[in-house]
C-alpha cells in the first residue's frame, strides 16, 4: 500500500514545505507555494520495487579517458555551443522566452539530422501534426525519417522510442509533458523533475540524445531556478530582442565542453540562419562620423566579437539624472559614470545618459568598460572616435585600466575586420600579439581619453 502525503513546493525556487505559507521561507516570494500530492511506498512494500542497478565500481586507472564520440550536426553554430557536436545519450535543455524561435530552431535541427541519415522523433505537446507540417513547409523542410508525434503522456512517448530507436528525441515542451504516477499538474516543479528524470534514464540507457525545450519564468529561469539544471547535461538559452533579427544561442552549462560559448543566428522568413561572421554583421551599419559610438572587443566563451556600443548624454530636466542601459548592466553604467565624473571632472551629474549595445546583444564582461567610458565621453564632448580604433579594457574605481584575458585573440578578430589601431591597458610584459595592428597603451582613463580624443 502507498501512503498519500501532501507537500507544498515553491514554483519559484523549488523548496519543499510541510505547510502552505503565504510567503516562501526560501526566496521570500508571495503566493508561490503549490500543493503536490505524493504517493510514497510503505516500509513493507519498499522491498518489492525494481532491483537496484547492477553497475559495479571501476578503478580510476581502468577508466578510458578518451572523449565521448560526437555526432556532427549540420549546424556549425550549434556544434560550437555544444563543444564539437552532439554526444549520444546526452540530455540537453533548450530554453528561451516565448516566440524567440526555440521550436523553429529545434525543428530545423531535427530535419537536418534526418536528412543526413538519422531517424528523429519530434514530440510536440503544444501543436498538432498539421501545425508542425505547415511550419515545416513554410521553412522548406522535408525529411523522410523525421517523425512527428503530438503527445503529452510520458509513458507513450517513451514507448514510441522503443521500435523507432531514433538518434535524436525532441520534447517540445517539458512543461506540457505529464507523468501518470504524479498527481501534480503539468508544468509544476515536481512534474517537470519527474519527467526529466525519466527522460534522463532513457537517454543514458539507450544512447538516444534528448533535447528538452523549456519556457522561462518571469525572472528568466526555466521552470523555476535550477529545477532541471542539475539533471541535464547541457543548458542552452536562445536569447535576443524579438524586434531584432539576431538570436544568440548561449551555453550556460555543458558537461561535454566549455560553457559560455555562443552561436549567432539570424531570423529570416526561411527560419534561423547561421551568421558565420557575427562581428562584421554587428558593425555593418555603423555611422563612423557620429559621436558617442565605440567599438568594443568582447569575448563570448572562446569567440571574440566586435560590437558597437553607443552612448548619448543630454542635459537633464530632472533633479536626479537618468541612467538607462540596454544590453549592459545598469549598475555598470552607474559605476562608469561615477568614475568619469570623479576622475575626469566630467559634469555628468547634470546629464541624462543612455547606453545601448547594437544588435540586441547583452554584454556582461568588464572588458567593455573602456569602450563604454569613451562612448560617454565622446557624446559629452560631441566628438566622434577614430573610425579605425577598437577598444578593450576594464576600468577600476580609481580610473585605472586593467588588463583582460585572451588579448591576442581579440586583436586578431579586430585586425580581420580592418581595424588599424587598438586602445588597450598598458601591458606588463611583451605578449605574443598580432603585428598588423597598432597598439595604443594607456594606464588610466585620462591617458585613454587623450589618445582617443586628442586636444
Amino acid at each position: 500500500m502507498a501512503k498519500r502525503r501532501s507537500t507544498y513546493i515553491c514554483g519559484n525556487c523549488g523548496r519543499r514545505s510541510a505547510g502552505k505559507f503565504k510567503i516562501c521561507p526560501q526566496c521570500r516570494q508571495f503566493n508561490t507555494l503549490q500543493e503536490v500530492v505524493e504517493q510514497r511506498p510503505t516500509a513493507s512494500g519498499a522491498s518489492t520495487g525494481a532491483p537496484a542497478s547492477q553497475r559495479q565500481p571501476q578503478p580510476l586507472s581502468e577508466i578510458d579517458p578518451r572523449a565521448e564520440p560526437r555526432i556532427r550536426l549540420p549546424s556549425a553554430e550549434f556544434n560550437r555551443v555544444l563543444g564539437g557536436g552532439l554526444v549520444p545519450g546526452s540530455l540537453i535543455l533548450l530554453g528561451g522566452e516565448p516566440g524567440i524561435g526555440k521550436s523553429t530552431l529545434a525543428l530545423q535541427l531535427s530535419a537536418a539530422m534526418a536528412q543526413n541519415g538519422g531517424e528523429v522523433l519530434y514530440v510536440s505537446g503544444e501543436e498538432s501534426a498539421r501545425q508542425l507540417k505547415r511550419r515545416a513547409d513554410r521553412l522548406g523542410l522535408a525529411a523522410q525519417t523525421l517523425y512527428l508525434l503530438p503527445e503529452t503522456d510520458l509513458a507513450n512517448i517513451i514507448a514510441q522510442t522503443q521500435p523507432l530507436q531514433p538518434s535524436l528525441l525532441v520534447v517540445d515542451s517539458i512543461q506540457t509533458t505529464r507523468h501518470a504516477d504524479s498527481d501534480s499538474l503539468p508544468g509544476l516543479p515536481a512534474q517537470v523533475r519527474q519527467c526529466a528524470g525519466e527522460l534522463q534514464q532513457l537517454a543514458k540507457s539507450s544512447g538516444i540524445s534528448v533535447i528538452l525545450i523549456g519556457h522561462v519564468t518571469k525572472d528568466g529561469s526555466i521552470a523555476g531556478p535550477r529545477v532541471l539544471e542539475h539533471i541535464v547535461d547541457a543548458v542552452l538559452y536562445l536569447e535576443g530582442d524579438p524586434f531584432q533579427h539576431y538570436r544568440l544561442l548561449r551555453g550556460v552549462k555543458n558537461r561535454f565542453g566549455a560553457t559560455s560559448e555562443v552561436g549567432v543566428f539570424e531570423m529570416r522568413g526561411s527560419g534561423l540562419v547561421e551568421v558565420p561572421n557575427p562581428s562584421e554583421a554587428f558593425i555593418a551599419e555603423r555611422l563612423v562620423t557620429a559621436s558617442g559610438s565605440a567599438i568594443a572587443i568582447t569575448l563570448e566563451g572562446t569567440r571574440p566579437l566586435l560590437v558597437e556600443l553607443q552612448a548619448l548624454t543630454s542635459p537633464t530636466s530632472f533633479s536626479n539624472p537618468r541612467r538607462t542601459a540596454n544590453g549592459i548592466d545598469s549598475n555598470r553604467l552607474q559605476l562608469i559614470s561615477a568614475v568619469l565624473s570623479k576622475r575626469l571632472s566630467l559634469k555628468l551629474w547634470e546629464q541624462d545618459i543612455f547606453a545601448n549595445v547594437i544588435g540586441g546583444l547583452k554584454i556582461a564582461e568588464p572588458a567593455a568598460d573602456l569602450a563604454l567610458a569613451l562612448a560617454i565621453a565622446s557624446s559629452y564632448h560631441d566628438r566622434p572616435l577614430p573610425a579605425d580604433l577598437a577598444v578593450v579594457g576594464e576600468v577600476g574605481l580609481g580610473g585605472e585600466l586593467r588588463q583582460v584575458g585572451q588579448l591576442a585573440a581579440r586583436l586578431s578578430e579586430a585586425q580581420k575586420l580592418g581595424f588599424k589601431r587598438a586602445l588597450v591597458p598598458r601591458l606588463r610584459r611583451n605578449a605574443d600579439l598580432p603585428a598588423g595592428i597598432e597598439l595604443i597603451q594607456a594606464r588610466n582613463l585620462a591617458e585613454a581619453l587623450r589618445a582617443a580624443l586628442p586636444s
